[in-house]
């Protein structure tokens, strides 16, 4: 559903120049649910708002369902926010328009794609996310978990393939989290929509399967949540995960980021270099100041 490869993100204000993503690669397929996690700066919202076609690449290779969004039109990008993906934004306001009632919200994407049956559909989709009985209630009657219940249903009106969730549950408390991943989970199996799931919080991203973590603009580490039976120590170290078995990512050239929380176990995590060490068909990572101490 979704290549990068060497995506470059530059913005640029008079004479300053700042680079948002640094060559991020990133695979995600078809009917996926997983999360990209990383620091505010990282550029995990960058690279969110160009998945969406709210903003071009400066570089690299950038495809969402077989599309090439580095050579769309204007016309064509706009076909494509209106077709192919959905968003979910932890500002409800960027989804809700607070005048209107649930079913009137759901019905706005659909005024020009499908508007004959646009009252049908968004009352199946207030349904679908548990709403039925708030279809007629304005946004003042509910709850913070039943407004982003009716933003999700407004993302899906267009019946995308692709639906982006900008830290979909930040605003909520931590029942009514679990209760919006559990239906964010529902809707992945039940409809095979791809979704991806920005956020900064640990316990949110545990959820998923799989976890991308960004720093720095690169795709730094993947977290694979552990099979059945699978023990920490066939994993290694996950720092806050777990749950999950990290893996570094690697580029062509042999480059990876070495996540931060090993850097700090061995002493290292504002050293400008390490040791490198091949033992026993293994790559070892010392702090240098290892070296001077053997010696």
């Amino acid at each position: 559903m979704i290549l990068c490869e060497n995506l470059v993100k530059i913005y640029k204000a008079a004479d300053i120049e700042v680079v948002a993503l640094q060559g991020l690669n990133l695979q995600v397929e078809q009917g996926e649910m997983m999360a990209i996690i990383g620091n505010s700066g990282s550029g995990k919202t960058t690279l969110l708002n160009m998945l969406g076609g709210l903003d071009r690449p400066s570089a690299g290779k950038l495809y969402v369902d077989g599309k090439d969004l580095l050579k769309m039109t204007d016309r064509e990008l706009t076909r494509y926010k209106r077709e192919t993906v959905g968003f979910i934004w932890q500002n409800k306001a960027r989804n809700l328009i607070p005048y209107l009632t649930a079913r009137e919200n759901v019905e706005i994407p659909m005024l020009l794609h499908d508007p004959r049956k646009k009252r049908m559909r968004a009352i199946e989709l207030l349904e679908a996310v548990g709403l039925g009985h708030r279809v007629n209630s304005r946004l003042e009657q509910l709850s913070g978990g039943e407004q982003q219940r009716v933003a999700i249903a407004i993302a899906l009106a267009n019946r995308p393939k692709l639906l982006l969730a900008d830290e979909p549950t930040g605003a909520l408390d931590t029942k009514t989290s679990a209760q919006i991943m559990e239906l964010l989970g529902r809707l992945n199996a039940e409809l095979g929509v791809t979704i991806v799931i920005v956020t900064h919080d640990l316990n949110l991203a545990k959820q998923v399967k799989r976890v991308v973590s960004i720093r720095d603009g690169r795709t730094s580490s993947e977290l694979i949540l552990r099979e059945e039976g699978e023990t920490e120590a066939e994993g290694g170290p996950d720092g806050a995960f777990d749950t999950h078995i990290e893996y570094a990512v690697m580029d062509r050239s042999g480059r990876i980021q070495i996540p931060e929380h090993y850097l700090e176990a061995v002493g290292a995590k504002d050293a400008d270099k390490v040791l490198l060490r091949l033992e026993d068909g293994r790559i070892v990572l010392l702090p240098a100041k290892a070296e001077k101490r053997e010696h």
